[in-house]
């Protein structure tokens, strides 16, 4: 066999490779007599038609059939044995046949060669958010919205109240448009942006008052929309007061007293508020050595990652893109994110490297003991079942991996810690 391997690009090879006929002509007889057994050929019974004849009709397909099977065997002997990191499978471009030589040309991407610049000097900030008593009972009030009941009152709207309105167009004369009129359209102002015209100017009006509104168009050449709104009705929120009762009510039993909700909020709370800032610090780092090392990333990562941003985005409008949607739109804008991932795992797949990082079942064992420490409905021993098995191993030692990459970053880089108030909008 003879190869010639071509670099394309920073991630992107083409291998050649040459077999004689002693190389490949018993995989290609093998595929002739399969041929004769299979192929009915008119005034033949079947199996006993002329070599020659069945390479006539079916010796393009015997070749290709020949390329692929060739080009997998001895496209991975060539992976080992030149040290090549492929990023993904090989494509066959073309090939030539002959009695004599087989030619199969093909194509694949390749993790880009380069050095990782030292990043011990660089400093970070993580956030630590501080949980204060009003932080809890703004979370409890979210909760307790379930259980609220709507009142009407006789006050100025608030910025958290519903404004219930006649709402009329006003034309271009000034006249109202009785055709585009809407009774008793609901305005939750506490949903509606901050910069909403109607928001800005419901708020602080009373049941009686009549508003004009004025929406701006985008378009600085299209004159803006007015509207008139006749409000008939306030509307606000009235929680519940919380009581041991309705503790037992909401949490189905699990807390039987305002003092054991509140402590388990304020925990809830801490919990995730000390995720996001662990997550924000991974995002800053991660921005940094991607900043710092502009790998370039292969095509096919970077598609990989496209097709995960898509169906995660596809999830959330409940597992379908409106008919209207611009999928090919979206992919674009989404190309620079996908890249950054792809970017951020080959700098990761390097630190392992060079730190010499490895997952063992040991780690697996650790891992699985941690994570039922979190729920007293896990067994330890279930979950490492779980985990060591043929369809959950691989994705657990990618995790185990990441953490451990993780890890190694943070303790070579200097973190100050940044005491943060926690979001009010954080819901």
């Amino acid at each position: 066999m003879q190869k010639n391997i071509k670099n394309v690009s920073e991630t992107e090879q083409e291998v050649e490779i040459i077999l004689s006929a002693e190389e490949f002509g018993a995989d290609y007889n093998q595929e002739l007599e399969e041929a004769k057994r299979t192929i009915q050929i008119k005034g033949f019974r079947k199996g006993h038609a002329p070599a020659s004849l069945i390479k006539k009709l079916a010796g393009p397909s015997i070749e290709a059939n020949i390329a692929e099977k060739l080009a997998s065997k001895h496209f991975g002997e060539i992976v080992e044995a030149e040290n090549i990191k492929p990023a993904s499978r090989a494509q066959l471009i073309d090939f030539t046949f002959t009695p004599d030589l087989l030619t199969i040309r093909l194509s694949y991407d390749i993790h880009p060669e380069f050095e990782l610049k030292d990043y011990s000097a660089y400093p970070f900030t993580r956030k630590s958010y501080s949980i204060t008593d009003e932080d809890v009972q703004r979370e409890i009030n979210l909760i307790l919205k379930g259980h609220g009941t709507m009142i009407t009152v006789d006050e100025p709207a608030a910025a958290t109240d519903t404004v219930i309105g006649d709402v009329i167009h006003i034309n271009a004369a000034g006249e109202p448009d009785e055709e585009q009129k809407t009774d008793n359209h609901h305005f939750n102002l506490e949903y509606l942006p901050e910069d909403n015209p109607f928001r800005k100017e419901l708020t602080g009006k009373k049941a009686g008052d009549v508003v004009e509104v004025t929406a701006d168009q985008k378009d600085a050449d299209i004159e803006p929309t007015r509207f008139r709104v006749t409000i008939s009705e306030i509307k606000r929120l009235e929680l519940p007061e919380l009581t041991d009762e309705l503790v037992k009510e909401i949490t189905g039993g699990r807390f039987e007293s305002v003092t054991d909700f509140t402590g388990d909020v304020r925990i809830q709370l801490t919990q995730h508020f000390e995720a996001k800032s662990e997550e924000e610090l991974l995002e800053s780092i991660s921005a940094k050595l991607i900043e710092e090392n502009p790998v370039p990333a292969p095509k096919s990562m970077v598609e990989s990652f496209s097709n995960m941003l898509v169906e995660n985005a596809k999830r959330q409008m409940g597992g379908n893109f409106p008919k209207s949607f611009d999928d090919a739109q979206f992919r674009l804008a989404m190309k620079p994110n996908a890249e950054k991932h792809a970017q951020w795992l080959l700098i990761s797949q390097k630190i392992a490297e060079l730190d010499k990082l490895t997952v063992t079942d040991d780690d697996i064992k650790a891992y699985a003991e941690k994570e039922a420490g979190k729920n007293a409905s896990m067994n330890a021993e279930d979950l490492l079942g779980t985990y060591l098995s043929a369809e959950f191993r691989d994705y657990i030692t990618d995790t185990i991996l990441k953490e451990k990459i993780y890890e190694i970053i943070k303790s070579k880089i200097t973190i100050t810690e940044e005491v943060t108030p926690v979001p009010v909008h954080h819901a």
